[in-house]
């Protein structure tokens, strides 16, 4: 097994292009949001005020509504030299005068006494009610107003219901007060950093739609599974919208039922494939070189379960029928796989003594003219195996490095400054300047830990004993 990062909160080319990145994009941003619709930007106090100067340019001072603070206050301090870091901040902006807001409440801790107040018109601002006696009123409060400080618990590492270890990930709580707060039902919400998929979740679940992205592929991995797993939930993909038209008549009181529908689209893919289709079953749904196929569904990726399901059937039909196959094995055609799947299924399906393989549906099957000109290809879904040797060496590096003021990563994240990642038997890292020592800094014997350190302008060496 390979490990690799699936998120880096760094920008390795410094505060300035960060800065400018962010500047181009609240600028597109802007002009994506409806009149009545309002931005809320989550940073921390790595670039957090930065951020504040550019917002105010792009939409204005006067459209600045708060600086609303998340306090997390069950996050667990370690020993260290500075007040803790216990919250973040959100910017809150709105575009147009006539912003969408709601007023949200949440239950105290435990009923209050409180002076009872309200609007008087003549006077055209809130009072203190009174009795007939001139007395001031009472009454006891069991809700408050949610002000600009958040009292929300950051995710716990125990938490199995919500956690889905995912760096970043923000609990749901944050989300349902944003879109409660500033969006009605069916209104369309935007989440250009997926990361976990908090917010298209939270949408989902208060029936708004949404759009999400990113660019990492594990982030739009964990999302969509995360969409999957709520209720009621189905994904839409635009091969869904090509299904629904390709195959279905062209007169709309004879469209297709959706069995038919099914058919004709797997018999057309079979055909780009170059295999034959059989019918009598319900996972197995061609012949090609004596090898069974299996053609995905246009809705859904390729899961572990479906290869179950694909292997039994398989085992069921060897040797009866005609369109029994020649052979143990079986090519499985999909769009998406699962992120588990490849070497799951395939260890479960060898205990089988079947043989699969996974072949990527290509995009270009939904364009015509690729399909006319024949310039469709199925490819075998990537997988590296690697032989691991270990030999118990410790790590020697003679090579010394050039460390100057500002080398050191920029952090967008909570995690500070990055300058070091070391895997092996390393203990101890020297700093020496123009050759002489001046200063030592311990590392334990670990695997994958970072370091944080501020060494003085000079060299880096590494070495071990």
């Amino acid at each position: 097994m390979i490990e690799m990062k699936a998120y880096r909160d760094t920008w390795g080319r410094g505060l300035d292009s960060y800065l400018q990145w962010f500047y181009e994009t609240v600028i597109l941003l802007r002009e994506l949001l409806a009149e009545d619709g309002s931005i809320y930007v989550h940073l921390d106090w790595h670039v957090g005020h930065y951020a504040k100067v550019i917002l105010d340019e792009v939409f204005g001072q006067q459209n600045y509504l708060n600086e609303i603070i998340w306090w997390y206050y069950n996050k667990f301090q370690g020993n260290i030299n500075h007040f803790a870091a216990d919250h973040d901040v959100i910017f809150w902006y709105h575009k147009g005068d006539d912003f969408v807001f709601f007023p949200q409440q949440e239950e105290r801790d435990s009923p209050v006494r409180q002076i009872k107040r309200a609007w008087d018109k003549e006077k055209g601002k809130i009072v203190n009610v009174k009795g007939d006696d001139g007395k001031v009123l009472y009454q006891e409060s069991t809700t408050r107003t949610i002000d600009d400080v958040w009292r929300l618990s950051m995710l716990q590492p125990a938490d199995t219901t919500e956690n889905l270890r995912y760096p970043t990930q923000k609990p749901e709580t944050i989300l349902e007060r944003i879109i409660r707060a500033s969006s009605n039902e069916n209104d369309l919400v935007l989440d250009c950093f997926a990361g976990s998929g908090t917010t298209a979740a939270v949408a989902e679940k208060l029936n708004r739609r949404w759009i999400t992205a990113d660019l990492g592929r594990f982030a739009i991995h964990t999302t969509r599974k995360r969409l999957l797993s709520i209720e009621n939930v189905r994904p839409k993909y635009e091969r869904q919208a090509w299904q629904a038209t390709e195959f279905q008549a062209a007169d709309d009181k004879t469209q297709k039922t959706e069995a038919a529908q099914q058919h004709a689209y797997r018999n057309f893919i079979l055909e780009l494939f170059k295999a034959r289709g059989i019918t009598g079953y319900s996972w197995l749904h061609g012949l090609k070189n004596g090898r069974m196929v299996h053609v995905g569904a246009v809705d859904a990726p390729v899961s572990v379960g479906d290869v179950k399901n694909i292997v039994s059937e398989f085992k069921r039909a060897v040797g009866t029928g005609k369109d029994a196959p020649a052979t143990n094995g079986v090519d499985i055609l999909g769009w998406d796989f699962a992120f588990e799947l490849n070497e799951v299924a395939i260890q479960q399906a060898a205990q089988a003594n079947v043989h699969v393989k996974f072949l990527r549906i290509p995009r270009e099957v939904l364009d015509k003219k690729a399909v006319e000109q024949g310039d469709i290809r199925f490819f075998e879904l990537a997988a590296l195996k690697v032989d691991v040797a270990v030999a118990k060496k410790p790590l020697r590096s003679p090579q010394t490095s050039k460390v100057s003021n500002g080398s050191a990563r920029l952090n967008i994240g909570r995690s500070g400054l990055i300058i070091g990642r070391w895997i092996g038997t390393t203990r101890a890292i020297r700093f020496t300047t123009n050759g002489k020592p001046t200063a030592r800094a311990k590392i334990p014997n670990c695997k994958n830990r970072s370091r944080t350190s501020t060494p003085r302008r000079g060299n880096i060496r590494l070495w071990s004993r």
